[in-house]
């Protein structure tokens, strides 16, 4: 399964390795669209692929991290 996510990053997570941490702790394979970075903010357009169980808790995670987490394309999520 595939989903489009746009993601948010606070500042204090720009610099830590999220999406890394998620891909390998939930079995998520990540492919970056489009990023955006400044000293203040971190934005990125991600498309991840993996089981269904797996996207949605990688999307927890994320969340859970403080990373504003927005679907694209009409996905659906938890």
């Amino acid at each position: 399964m595939k989903m489009r996510v746009r993601l948010t990053f606070p500042q204090e997570l720009i610099k830590e390795p999220v999406i890394f941490t998620m891909a390998k702790q939930f079995n998520v394979m990540p492919n970056i669209r489009r990023a955006r970075v400044t000293e203040t903010v971190g934005e990125m357009v991600l498309e991840l692929e993996g089981e269904d169980a797996s996207l949605q808790e990688g999307v927890r995670f994320l969340k859970a991290k403080g990373i504003e987490v927005e679907l694209i394309e009409g996905d659906i999520i938890e």
